[in-house]
């Protein structure tokens, strides 16, 4: 059984807008699951079904076997939330805040857990310290802490480096690192796509409110993520040779660069046989370089493809 099992979930807004549209998704225990999707694709909206903070319309989501719905109480006590929107006391202390947190799940209290916590945050120092008086990466850890006060056993991070140094988000990543091997399952909402590729072990993308893809994040890699090679040549060609046809070629840059795209896995590139053709035509090479599709491209590919399909233009 998947910590979290999601079936054709359905949220309609009054007004008749539509944000989730069938949203199917199983979340291992343990695992680390990047939701990307661009801005309204329903990514908060079911982060916010799954924690019970809105009831879906239709279809059903469990938490640990249990449904967000019928077993409210006993879902919402497994899951920890980190709300993209930093919404603290400013005049509490960080110690109080997190103590307080775990006090609202009915848990008893657990100084040495906290310590470890803010320990774990680089928050022990700061324990004294007013919210006011923190840093805008201090106050996200904060939030960390608040949502793991309660031991849950699934974390969601909502945006969670947003307006955060690249220093303080490596050190984040470390900790959410350290977390999955402690066990917890991790949801990841993110712009940063370097977030998902560095932190992921699987990636799944909304759209409109339906999940386009579920995969592992390398085998994803893997099968979408292509190699291109750019040719640059000493003198510019009005079209490709016909004896170049069999290679898929583009023509750019006004015929001075031929472009090559080709399957890493695969067993032979074909861009040796390539260089051979290119001689065999007479055509000098000046340069050559070559670029690795990342996660960002895969991922814009797939929502541009989504809402082609859809007739969006």
């Amino acid at each position: 059984m998947a910590m979290v099992e999601i079936r054709d979930a359905r949220k309609v807004f009054d007004g008749g807008f539509e944000a989730l549209r069938g949203a199917s998704l199983d979340i291992e225990e343990g695992e680390i699951l990047a939701l990307l999707g661009p801005n309204g694709a329903g990514k908060t909206t079911l982060i916010s079904a799954i924690c019970g903070i809105t009831q879906p319309t239709s279809g059903t989501i469990a938490v640990g076997g249990h449904d967000v719905v019928k077993d409210y109480r006993a879902a919402r006590n497994l899951v920890g939330l980190v709300p993209q929107e930093v919404n603290l006391e400013p005049f509490e202390k960080v110690w109080k805040t997190v103590r307080f947190s775990r006090g609202l799940f009915g848990r008893k209290p657990d100084d040495a857990l906290l310590e470890r916590i803010l320990r774990k945050l680089s928050l022990w120092e700061k324990r004294g310290a007013t919210i006011k008086s923190l840093s805008g990466g201090m106050k996200r850890r904060v939030l960390i802490a608040k949502a793991l006060a309660h031991d849950p056993r699934v974390l969601f991070l909502d945006e969670p480096t947003a307006g955060v140094d690249v220093e303080l988000r490596r050190d984040m990543w470390d900790t959410v690192a350290e977390l999955k091997r402690e066990g917890v399952t991790i949801i990841l909402t993110t712009h940063y796509i370097e977030e998902a590729e560095a932190l992921a072990d699987r990636v799944a993308v909304i759209n409109r409110g339906q999940i386009l893809l579920v995969e592992d994040k390398d085998a994803l890699m893997a099968r979408m993520g292509r190699k291109t090679l750019r040719i640059e040549l000493d003198e510019p060609v009005a079209e490709i040779p016909a004896g170049l046809s069999d290679y898929g070629l583009r023509l750019e840059d006004d015929g001075r660069v031929l472009v090559y795209d080709y399957d890493t896995s695969a067993e032979r590139t074909g861009i040796a046989r390539l260089m051979g053709a290119l001689a065999a035509e007479g055509i000098v090479v000046r340069d050559v370089a070559t670029s690795q599709n990342s996660l960002e491209d895969i991922f814009v590919g797939l929502v541009h493809d989504g809402q082609e399909e859809e007739g969006v233009a």
